[in-house]
């Protein structure tokens, strides 16, 4: 075999649709003859990705196409390994494909991603790391899979980690299995009078050579093989389309066209290319600004919706109430405590000139207990005659400063009796009958106070 990108599958598992093998060998074969002439041709600057190959040669084998956001990445031809390349419609490389998609997830101006399928398939190797990688950046940007028109495979693979599948209606998918061969051409080299003979060192180092008949044991081994493979695609393909595996399994690697892929769940919608892409353009535009609509939540919805959310709320704001209330009685004590200890030094302060007086020791005592103010205590001092001291009287004088002077009377006037303690310091001076009664202008004052608050006065 001469063919070098052929020669990759010989003897080897691949995912491929046998219905389309002539195109498979002759996407290959025009591979071959072109690919080293292309890329000779494509002088870039530097070892990047996607500058290497220059400007032209990037265009052409590295296409990096964004129509009004949209990511456009061919997935077309024979979907080859270790091929770098996008080479129109005869081959597209795996690492092509991711490095495309992965410059397509971080680049602020693509807003979607639409894989441009049209492929019979290709080789297992690379292809589900790539599919694994490109199932994992879903929700990171919309991503959508056009089949058109074929996608069978290792193309449907990749296929299937998009968001949606989109088949053109001439169009086809499937084809969920995996194949390899064995040619024994023994019988030919016997009549053409040929015999090999092998010349070897370990049981099973010839095993699957076609010079000599396929033996059961080999056969069974590479059965195996091919059925542990399967498994793989299978399970890849239930989880990306949110299958059954049983159901995957179940389609026996037939091919359906896209009214029965969308019976069997194996695709989402029918539409021509451009339509499609259209749409899909429209569908992300909406999806954007739907994003920037406010929603209104509401205890009910939360409640409704999300009860364990709404249990949780609760339970902390219950929790942050009782801090905030604990918090709360302690500022309120410890003003409380704060007040009480400034009356009380107060008092002390009032009974500090009489030092060993046992009524103004026994009136103190008391107001200290009962809390009365330092004020009404002052007063007490004062009418009891236990004191009348000038230090008393300076606890009493804040009401003084908010007493309204008297008014003298007008010729004509009737008579007022005064009500502030100027008036009475001055109606007391000018009694005989008051200075018998009362000792001093001052013990009148404090009586007339305290009768004043009581609602009434002499």
């Amino acid at each position: 075999m001469t063919n070098p990108w052929l020669a990759r599958f010989a003897n080897e598992p691949a995912l491929v649709a046998p219905h389309l093998r002539d195109r498979f060998e002759s996407s290959l074969v025009s591979l071959a003859a072109l690919q080293h002439a292309e890329i000779a041709a494509a002088k870039g600057e530097g070892d990047e990705f996607w500058t290497e190959l220059g400007a032209w040669g990037s265009k052409r084998l590295r296409p990096y196409i964004v129509r009004n956001g949209v990511l456009m990445i061919p997935v077309k031809g024979v979907l080859l390994n270790g091929f770098p390349y996008q080479f129109f419609d005869y081959a597209t490389g795996y690492e092509y494909i991711w490095k495309a998609f992965e410059r397509g997830v971080s680049d602020p101006e693509v807003t979607g991603i639409a894989l441009i399928i049209d492929s019979p398939g290709g080789m297992v190797a690379g292809n589900f790391d790539l599919v694994d990688r490109i199932f994992a950046a879903r929700g990171s940007k919309p991503i959508r899979a056009f089949a058109a028109e074929s996608s069978y495979s290792a193309a449907y693979s990749i296929a299937s980690a998009a968001d949606r599948i989109v088949v053109a209606r001439t169009g086809g998918v499937g084809s969920i299995g995996v194949v390899t061969s064995h040619v024994d051409v023994s019988k030919a080299l016997d009549e053409a009078g040929y015999k090999v003979t092998f010349i070897f060192a370990g049981q099973h180092k010839v095993d699957g050579n076609p010079y000599e008949a396929l033996p059961d044991d080999v056969k069974a081994r590479i059965q195996a093989r091919v059925d542990e493979l399967y498994g793989v695609f299978v399970d890849t393909v239930a989880r990306n389309r949110n299958l059954d595996a049983a159901a995957v399994r179940a389609t026996e690697a037939l091919t359906f066209t896209a009214t029965e892929a969308i019976e069997n769940k194996l695709a989402d919608s029918i539409g021509a290319l451009d339509a499609a892409l259209a749409e899909f353009e429209a569908d992300i535009l909406n999806t954007d600004e739907g994003d920037e609509t406010m929603t209104t939540i509401t205890v009910a919805s939360v409640k409704a919706d999300h009860p364990e959310v709404a249990t949780a709320l609760i339970a902390e704001g219950k929790e942050q109430g009782a801090a905030e209330a604990k918090a709360g009685n302690a500022q309120a004590v410890t003003a409380a405590v704060a007040a009480d200890r400034e009356r009380c030094a107060q008092i002390d302060a009032l009974a500090a000139p009489y030092a060993g007086n046992a009524k103004v020791i026994e009136i103190t005592t008391t107001a200290k207990k009962d809390g009365t103010s330092a004020a009404d205590t002052a007063l007490k001092l004062m009418t009891s005659g236990a004191a009348a001291n000038a230090a008393v009287l300076g606890a009493i004088q804040q009401d003084d400063a908010s007493a309204v002077a008297a008014t003298p009377a007008k010729p004509g006037d009737t008579a007022q009796k005064p009500t502030t303690p100027e008036g009475w310091k001055a109606e007391y001076e000018g009694s005989t009958a008051l200075q018998a009664e009362f000792p001093s202008a001052e013990a009148y004052v404090a009586f007339q106070k305290n009768e004043a608050k009581n609602g009434g006065a002499k």
